[in-house]
Protein backbone atom coordinates (compact mmCIF):
# COMPACT_ATOMS: atom_id res chain seq x y z
CA UNK A 1 0.00 0.00 0.00
CA UNK A 2 2.12 3.42 -0.85
CA UNK A 3 2.56 5.87 1.63
CA UNK A 4 -0.03 8.85 1.25
CA UNK A 5 1.43 10.58 3.62
CA UNK A 6 3.40 14.01 3.92
CA UNK A 7 7.18 13.58 2.59
CA UNK A 8 9.64 12.94 5.51
CA UNK A 9 12.16 15.40 4.18
CA UNK A 10 9.70 18.16 4.62
CA UNK A 11 10.27 21.01 7.58
CA UNK A 12 6.71 19.86 8.76
CA UNK A 13 3.23 21.82 9.65
CA UNK A 14 3.49 24.82 11.55
CA UNK A 15 1.55 24.68 14.79
CA UNK A 16 0.09 27.40 17.04
CA UNK A 17 -0.27 27.27 20.93
CA UNK A 18 -3.97 28.22 21.63
CA UNK A 19 -6.03 27.82 25.30
CA UNK A 20 -7.29 24.70 24.23
CA UNK A 21 -3.94 23.31 23.10
CA UNK A 22 -1.43 23.20 20.30
CA UNK A 23 -3.49 23.49 16.88
CA UNK A 24 -2.20 23.15 13.29
CA UNK A 25 -2.07 26.10 11.44
CA UNK A 26 -3.73 25.71 8.09
CA UNK A 27 -3.81 28.72 5.73
CA UNK A 28 -6.39 27.48 3.87
CA UNK A 29 -8.59 26.18 7.00
CA UNK A 30 -11.21 28.97 7.56
CA UNK A 31 -12.19 27.85 11.14
CA UNK A 32 -8.85 28.02 12.53
CA UNK A 33 -8.68 31.70 10.22
CA UNK A 34 -10.97 33.35 12.89
CA UNK A 35 -9.34 31.73 15.61
CA UNK A 36 -5.63 32.99 15.02
CA UNK A 37 -7.24 36.45 14.73
CA UNK A 38 -8.50 36.12 18.21
CA UNK A 39 -5.60 34.49 19.25
CA UNK A 40 -2.92 37.07 17.54
CA UNK A 41 -3.30 39.32 19.94
CA UNK A 42 -2.77 37.16 22.97
CA UNK A 43 -0.17 35.05 21.63
CA UNK A 44 2.59 37.00 23.07
CA UNK A 45 0.61 36.68 26.88
CA UNK A 46 0.06 32.76 26.08
CA UNK A 47 3.49 31.96 25.42
CA UNK A 48 6.07 32.79 28.53
CA UNK A 49 9.43 33.91 27.79
CA UNK A 50 11.00 30.37 27.67
CA UNK A 51 8.96 29.31 25.15
CA UNK A 52 9.10 32.05 22.72
CA UNK A 53 12.81 32.11 22.53
CA UNK A 54 12.76 28.40 21.71
CA UNK A 55 10.24 28.89 19.11
CA UNK A 56 11.97 32.05 17.45
CA UNK A 57 15.43 30.14 17.49
CA UNK A 58 14.31 27.02 15.98
CA UNK A 59 12.49 29.40 13.36
CA UNK A 60 15.70 31.13 12.82
CA UNK A 61 17.75 27.84 12.19
CA UNK A 62 15.03 26.62 9.92
CA UNK A 63 15.33 29.84 7.98
CA UNK A 64 19.23 29.59 7.97
CA UNK A 65 19.64 26.17 6.74
CA UNK A 66 16.94 26.57 4.31
CA UNK A 67 18.72 29.71 3.15
CA UNK A 68 22.21 27.81 2.92
CA UNK A 69 20.82 24.88 1.09
CA UNK A 70 19.33 27.45 -2.30
CA UNK A 71 22.27 29.25 -1.85
CA UNK A 72 24.10 25.94 -2.17
CA UNK A 73 21.98 24.91 -5.07
CA UNK A 74 22.03 27.97 -6.95
CA UNK A 75 25.13 28.62 -6.74
CA UNK A 76 27.10 27.50 -10.29
CA UNK A 77 30.40 27.68 -8.75
CA UNK A 78 29.72 25.73 -5.79
CA UNK A 79 32.04 22.37 -5.55
CA UNK A 80 31.03 19.39 -3.66
CA UNK A 81 34.38 18.15 -1.92
CA UNK A 82 35.19 15.17 0.11
CA UNK A 83 37.66 14.04 3.03
CA UNK A 84 38.76 11.11 0.64
CA UNK A 85 40.41 10.69 -1.96
CA UNK A 86 39.62 7.60 -3.31
CA UNK A 87 36.43 5.72 -4.06
CA UNK A 88 35.08 2.21 -4.17
CA UNK A 89 34.49 0.67 -7.35
CA UNK A 90 31.90 -2.13 -6.96
CA UNK A 91 29.72 -3.44 -10.02
CA UNK A 92 26.99 -5.16 -8.33
CA UNK A 93 25.22 -5.36 -5.36
CA UNK A 94 26.30 -7.41 -1.99
CA UNK A 95 25.13 -8.16 1.23
CA UNK A 96 27.74 -4.88 2.62
CA UNK A 97 27.08 -3.13 -0.04
CA UNK A 98 23.80 -2.02 -2.01
CA UNK A 99 23.74 -0.60 -5.57
CA UNK A 100 26.91 0.19 -7.63
CA UNK A 101 29.71 2.74 -8.51
CA UNK A 102 28.56 5.34 -11.07
CA UNK A 103 30.78 7.63 -13.40
CA UNK A 104 29.26 10.66 -11.62
CA UNK A 105 30.24 9.59 -8.29
CA UNK A 106 33.34 8.64 -8.87
CA UNK A 107 34.22 12.27 -10.37
CA UNK A 108 32.75 14.03 -7.54
CA UNK A 109 34.64 12.12 -5.04
CA UNK A 110 38.07 12.17 -6.97
CA UNK A 111 38.52 15.83 -6.74
CA UNK A 112 39.79 16.74 -10.17
CA UNK A 113 39.16 20.52 -9.27
CA UNK A 114 42.03 20.30 -7.38
CA UNK A 115 44.16 18.12 -9.90
CA UNK A 116 44.04 21.07 -12.35
CA UNK A 117 46.41 22.58 -10.71
CA UNK A 118 49.08 20.45 -10.70
CA UNK A 119 51.34 20.60 -13.57
CA UNK A 120 52.27 16.73 -14.22
CA UNK A 121 47.74 15.45 -13.74
CA UNK A 122 46.74 18.79 -16.11
CA UNK A 123 46.94 16.55 -19.61
CA UNK A 124 45.30 13.59 -18.17
CA UNK A 125 42.81 15.68 -16.44
CA UNK A 126 41.87 17.24 -19.57
CA UNK A 127 41.60 14.26 -22.05
CA UNK A 128 39.44 12.60 -19.43
CA UNK A 129 37.03 15.34 -19.87
CA UNK A 130 37.25 15.15 -23.72
CA UNK A 131 36.47 11.31 -22.94
CA UNK A 132 33.41 12.56 -20.87
CA UNK A 133 32.08 14.56 -23.58
CA UNK A 134 32.47 12.48 -26.51
CA UNK A 135 30.37 9.46 -25.05
CA UNK A 136 29.57 9.79 -21.38
CA UNK A 137 28.27 12.99 -20.75
CA UNK A 138 24.45 12.33 -20.37
CA UNK A 139 25.48 9.30 -17.99
CA UNK A 140 26.58 12.31 -15.33
CA UNK A 141 24.02 13.28 -12.43
CA UNK A 142 23.14 16.90 -11.88
CA UNK A 143 25.81 17.58 -9.11
CA UNK A 144 28.67 15.48 -11.15
CA UNK A 145 27.36 17.78 -14.14
CA UNK A 146 28.21 20.73 -12.03
CA UNK A 147 31.42 19.33 -11.09
CA UNK A 148 32.12 18.86 -14.30
CA UNK A 149 32.03 22.22 -15.77
CA UNK A 150 33.49 23.84 -12.73
CA UNK A 151 36.51 21.75 -12.88
CA UNK A 152 36.36 22.85 -17.17
CA UNK A 153 36.16 26.60 -15.97
CA UNK A 154 39.10 26.37 -13.77
CA UNK A 155 41.03 24.77 -16.62
CA UNK A 156 40.20 27.20 -19.36
CA UNK A 157 41.03 30.21 -17.04
CA UNK A 158 44.40 28.73 -16.03
CA UNK A 159 45.02 28.65 -19.97
CA UNK A 160 44.24 31.94 -20.23
CA UNK A 161 46.58 32.82 -17.47
CA UNK A 162 49.63 30.78 -18.00
CA UNK A 163 49.18 30.31 -22.31
CA UNK A 164 50.18 26.81 -21.11
CA UNK A 165 48.63 23.54 -23.35
CA UNK A 166 45.76 25.73 -25.56
CA UNK A 167 45.82 23.38 -28.82
CA UNK A 168 44.33 21.06 -25.85
CA UNK A 169 42.00 22.84 -24.36
CA UNK A 170 40.81 23.76 -27.85
CA UNK A 171 40.33 20.77 -28.78
CA UNK A 172 38.24 19.40 -25.32
CA UNK A 173 35.74 22.50 -25.99
CA UNK A 174 35.29 21.52 -29.54
CA UNK A 175 34.47 18.10 -28.72
CA UNK A 176 32.28 18.97 -26.32
CA UNK A 177 30.59 21.65 -28.30
CA UNK A 178 29.93 19.50 -31.35
CA UNK A 179 28.59 16.83 -28.74
CA UNK A 180 25.68 19.47 -26.76
CA UNK A 181 24.49 20.94 -30.66
CA UNK A 182 23.08 17.21 -31.04
CA UNK A 183 22.08 16.81 -27.92
CA UNK A 184 20.14 19.94 -27.80
CA UNK A 185 18.52 19.46 -30.91
CA UNK A 186 17.65 16.01 -30.41
CA UNK A 187 15.99 16.87 -27.31
CA UNK A 188 13.36 14.25 -26.37
CA UNK A 189 15.16 11.75 -28.12
CA UNK A 190 18.77 12.31 -25.48
CA UNK A 191 18.69 11.85 -22.18
CA UNK A 192 19.75 15.03 -20.76
CA UNK A 193 19.63 15.65 -16.96
CA UNK A 194 18.34 18.91 -15.89
CA UNK A 195 16.31 21.74 -17.55
CA UNK A 196 17.29 22.80 -21.50
CA UNK A 197 17.46 26.30 -20.83
CA UNK A 198 20.30 25.32 -18.49
CA UNK A 199 22.54 23.69 -21.58
CA UNK A 200 21.98 26.32 -23.81
CA UNK A 201 23.46 28.21 -21.09
CA UNK A 202 26.22 26.04 -20.97
CA UNK A 203 26.47 25.67 -24.88
CA UNK A 204 26.94 29.65 -24.84
CA UNK A 205 29.53 29.59 -22.11
CA UNK A 206 31.92 26.98 -23.95
CA UNK A 207 31.41 29.40 -27.43
CA UNK A 208 32.53 32.19 -25.28
CA UNK A 209 35.50 30.00 -23.80
CA UNK A 210 36.25 29.19 -27.62
CA UNK A 211 36.40 32.85 -28.54
CA UNK A 212 38.66 33.52 -26.03
CA UNK A 213 41.21 31.24 -26.64
CA UNK A 214 40.67 31.94 -30.69
CA UNK A 215 41.96 35.86 -29.16
CA UNK A 216 44.69 34.53 -27.30
CA UNK A 217 47.75 36.68 -27.92
CA UNK A 218 51.21 34.75 -26.29
CA UNK A 219 52.95 37.43 -25.16
CA UNK A 220 56.47 37.89 -25.36
CA UNK A 221 58.82 37.25 -22.65
CA UNK A 222 61.58 39.39 -22.01
CA UNK A 223 64.63 38.37 -20.43
CA UNK A 224 67.80 39.00 -20.22
CA UNK A 225 69.69 35.51 -19.39
CA UNK A 226 69.77 32.05 -21.57
CA UNK A 227 67.09 31.84 -24.34
CA UNK A 228 66.30 28.40 -26.08
CA UNK A 229 68.51 30.44 -29.32
CA UNK A 230 71.18 30.47 -26.93
CA UNK A 231 71.26 26.31 -26.67
CA UNK A 232 73.76 24.30 -28.75
CA UNK A 233 72.40 22.39 -31.63
CA UNK A 234 73.13 18.78 -30.66
CA UNK A 235 70.81 20.30 -26.95
CA UNK A 236 67.88 21.52 -29.17
CA UNK A 237 67.90 18.00 -31.13
CA UNK A 238 67.49 16.00 -27.77
CA UNK A 239 65.12 18.32 -26.87
CA UNK A 240 62.80 17.62 -29.98
CA UNK A 241 63.77 13.96 -29.34
CA UNK A 242 62.11 14.01 -25.87
CA UNK A 243 58.28 15.06 -27.64
CA UNK A 244 55.82 12.19 -27.67
CA UNK A 245 53.65 14.67 -29.68
CA UNK A 246 53.93 15.45 -33.65
CA UNK A 247 52.11 18.81 -33.22
CA UNK A 248 54.65 20.19 -30.25
CA UNK A 249 57.14 19.37 -33.03
CA UNK A 250 56.07 21.34 -35.23
CA UNK A 251 55.01 24.20 -32.80
CA UNK A 252 58.44 24.27 -32.01
CA UNK A 253 59.95 24.16 -35.16
CA UNK A 254 57.85 27.40 -36.11
CA UNK A 255 60.43 29.17 -32.94
CA UNK A 256 63.41 29.82 -35.11
CA UNK A 257 65.23 28.69 -37.94
CA UNK A 258 67.37 26.61 -36.51
CA UNK A 259 64.39 24.30 -34.94
CA UNK A 260 62.92 24.90 -37.98
CA UNK A 261 65.78 23.13 -39.95
CA UNK A 262 65.70 20.37 -36.99
CA UNK A 263 62.34 19.62 -36.21
CA UNK A 264 62.30 18.52 -40.45
CA UNK A 265 64.94 15.44 -39.63
CA UNK A 266 64.09 12.48 -41.08
CA UNK A 267 65.29 10.16 -37.59
CA UNK A 268 63.41 11.98 -35.60
CA UNK A 269 59.70 11.19 -37.36
CA UNK A 270 61.01 7.64 -38.16
CA UNK A 271 61.66 7.30 -34.52
CA UNK A 272 58.24 8.96 -33.77
CA UNK A 273 56.37 6.62 -35.42
CA UNK A 274 57.96 3.37 -34.58
CA UNK A 275 56.84 4.51 -30.84
CA UNK A 276 53.12 5.22 -32.10
CA UNK A 277 52.66 2.70 -33.94
CA UNK A 278 53.83 -0.93 -35.47
CA UNK A 279 55.42 -2.09 -38.49
CA UNK A 280 51.92 -4.07 -40.13
CA UNK A 281 50.16 -0.54 -39.41
CA UNK A 282 53.54 0.85 -41.98
CA UNK A 283 52.46 -1.42 -44.62
CA UNK A 284 49.24 -0.12 -44.89
CA UNK A 285 50.21 3.72 -44.69
CA UNK A 286 53.51 4.11 -46.80
CA UNK A 287 54.54 7.36 -48.36
CA UNK A 288 56.91 7.39 -50.40
CA UNK A 289 58.55 10.48 -51.82
CA UNK A 290 59.38 10.50 -55.56
CA UNK A 291 63.28 9.39 -54.71
CA UNK A 292 61.87 6.53 -53.06
CA UNK A 293 62.27 7.42 -49.64
CA UNK A 294 59.73 6.60 -46.39
CA UNK A 295 58.01 10.03 -46.20
CA UNK A 296 57.99 9.59 -42.20
CA UNK A 297 56.41 13.11 -40.97
CA UNK A 298 53.51 12.49 -43.79
CA UNK A 299 53.01 8.97 -42.30
CA UNK A 300 53.03 9.84 -38.73
CA UNK A 301 49.86 12.40 -39.08
CA UNK A 302 48.47 9.84 -41.79
CA UNK A 303 48.06 7.17 -39.65
CA UNK A 304 47.63 9.20 -36.48
CA UNK A 305 43.93 9.34 -38.48
CA UNK A 306 43.40 5.91 -38.39
CA UNK A 307 44.95 4.57 -35.44
CA UNK A 308 44.80 6.42 -31.29
CA UNK A 309 48.89 6.99 -30.03
CA UNK A 310 50.53 6.13 -27.15
CA UNK A 311 49.80 8.96 -24.44
CA UNK A 312 51.97 9.84 -21.67
CA UNK A 313 51.12 11.15 -18.51
CA UNK A 314 53.23 12.82 -15.61
CA UNK A 315 50.96 11.61 -13.11
CA UNK A 316 47.57 8.63 -13.42
CA UNK A 317 44.81 7.63 -11.10
CA UNK A 318 45.75 4.29 -9.75
CA UNK A 319 43.68 1.18 -9.24
CA UNK A 320 44.73 -1.71 -6.69
CA UNK A 321 43.12 -4.78 -7.83
CA UNK A 322 42.97 -6.09 -3.94
CA UNK A 323 40.81 -3.49 -2.42
CA UNK A 324 38.95 -3.01 -5.92
CA UNK A 325 39.50 1.23 -5.14
CA UNK A 326 40.67 3.81 -7.64
CA UNK A 327 42.84 6.80 -5.82
CA UNK A 328 45.32 9.06 -6.53
CA UNK A 329 48.90 7.23 -5.93
CA UNK A 330 50.03 10.30 -3.71
CA UNK A 331 46.83 10.48 -1.49
CA UNK A 332 47.23 6.63 -0.99
CA UNK A 333 43.93 4.95 0.18
CA UNK A 334 43.35 2.37 3.22
CA UNK A 335 45.09 -0.65 1.66
CA UNK A 336 44.77 -4.27 3.29
CA UNK A 337 47.50 -5.98 1.08
CA UNK A 338 50.41 -7.28 2.45
CA UNK A 339 52.53 -5.99 -0.62
CA UNK A 340 50.26 -2.89 -1.64
CA UNK A 341 52.60 -1.68 -4.20
CA UNK A 342 52.27 -4.75 -6.27
CA UNK A 343 48.52 -4.82 -6.71
CA UNK A 344 48.79 -0.83 -7.73
CA UNK A 345 47.65 -0.47 -11.68
CA UNK A 346 47.97 3.02 -13.73
CA UNK A 347 44.38 3.85 -15.04
CA UNK A 348 44.49 5.74 -18.05
CA UNK A 349 41.80 7.82 -19.07
CA UNK A 350 39.92 5.62 -21.25
CA UNK A 351 40.37 2.83 -18.45
CA UNK A 352 39.05 4.92 -16.22
CA UNK A 353 35.78 5.62 -18.66
CA UNK A 354 35.57 1.71 -18.66
CA UNK A 355 35.58 0.49 -15.41
CA UNK A 356 32.01 2.27 -15.06
CA UNK A 357 30.41 0.78 -18.34
CA UNK A 358 27.96 -2.19 -16.85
Amino acid sequence: MPFLGQDWRSPGWSWIKTEDGWKRCEPWSEGLEGENDRCGASHGTILNSEDEEIFNNEEHEYASKKRKKDHFRNDKNTQCFYREKWIYVHKESTRERHGYCTLGEAFNRLDFFSAVQDARRFTYVARLLQLIAKSQLTSLSGVAQKNYFNVLDKIVQKVLDDHQNPRLIKDLLQDLSSTLCILIRGVGKSVLVGNINIWVCRLETILNWQQQLQNLQMTEQVDSGLTLSDLPVHMLSNILYRFSDGWDIVTLGQVTPTLSALSEDRRLWKKLCQYHFGEKQFCRHLILSEKGHIEWKLMYFALQKHYPTKEQYGDTLHFCRHCSILFWKDSGHPCTAADPDSCFTPVSPQHFIDLFKF
